[in-house]
């Protein structure tokens, strides 16, 4: 009797522990899918877990983020043109505005959620040292086509596609990034061997498990299982494997030269550059 009370009391534990594994790997799904995927709803996009109420947070949890596809919200005050170069993602919308004498030319990569427009002040500041500039939406941003986003890992080939375009037009080429256009450009040169003159990188994170980890201890949330399955999903939604997404073997795996600014440094003396 007590064998099979307790054969009966394991299979029970055991189909319970796998209906809620299975639970959590199907919010884990969701969220991935909601944080990799932009939609077209209006409105913005929800905030910082610091900034968030308990039952704002108890919402997020429970049906994901709001993450509609972001849009440039200002144009260059300066002279500029709207260039289209297609990278295996798609076609790109990137600004470009020349100087004259240039003393090279300067590529901006914004960070998650956000687009080119986020990047003008640090444009028309490298303009006023004498680079052209060439600002670029990755896809599934802005004005480029498709609206999914992987953090930094497809990313990588638009930065590829922008460089080396920039690259066939002969002079110096500098890359100045945040966040994730950081951690795509740092991919970029690591693994498909761009070679820009020149980095400044701004706020790359350290890898994607890492940022997933951070999230959920942010909103006091245990990070384990969920940050993990979140970025196993992640990677499988996208094709990719998410938990190699991590910029320090990048960071150390490539020689061009490159700062890494305080994060409360917006604008940069002339001294770090040619």
């Amino acid at each position: 009797m007590r064998r099979q009370h307790f054969l009966r009391y394991g299979r029970r534990t055991l189909v319970l522990a796998a209906v809620v594994f299975a639970g959590l790997n199907v919010v884990a799904a969701f969220h991935a899918w909601r944080f990799t995927h932009f939609t077209t709803e209006a409105g913005r996009h929800t905030g910082n877990p610091e900034q968030l109420t308990p039952l704002q947070k108890l919402g997020v949890l429970l049906t994901g983020i709001k993450n509609p596809k972001p849009v440039n919200q200002q144009r260059p005050t300066f002279p500029y043109v709207t260039l289209h170069p297609r990278s295996p993602n798609g076609r790109l919308e990137c600004w470009y505005g020349p100087v004259a004498r240039p003393r090279g030319t300067v590529a901006l990569f914004h960070g998650y959620t956000s687009s080119k427009s986020k990047l003008l002040t640090e444009a028309t500041y490298f303009r006023h040292l004498g680079y052209n500039v060439l600002l670029t939406d990755f896809a599934g941003n802005g004005g480029s086509d498709g609206n999914v986003c992987t953090v930094g890992h497809h990313e990588a080939a638009d930065v590829a596609t922008v460089v080396r375009w920039l690259q066939r037009r002969g002079g110096p080429v500098f890359v100045y990034a945040n966040s994730m256009g950081a951690v795509a450009t740092l991919r970029a040169e690591a693994e498909l061997g761009v070679r820009p003159t020149a980095n400044v990188l701004e706020c790359p994170y350290g890898s994607m498990l890492q940022t997933a980890q951070s999230r959920f201890r942010s909103m006091h949330v245990p990070s384990f299982p969920m940050a993990n399955l979140l970025v196993f999903w992640g990677g499988v939604e996208n094709n990719f494997w998410a938990f190699d997404l991590d910029a320090h073997p990048a960071a150390l795996g490539h020689r061009r030269p490159t700062r890494n600014p305080p994060r409360n440094q917006r604008h940069f003396r002339g001294a770090g550059w040619p």
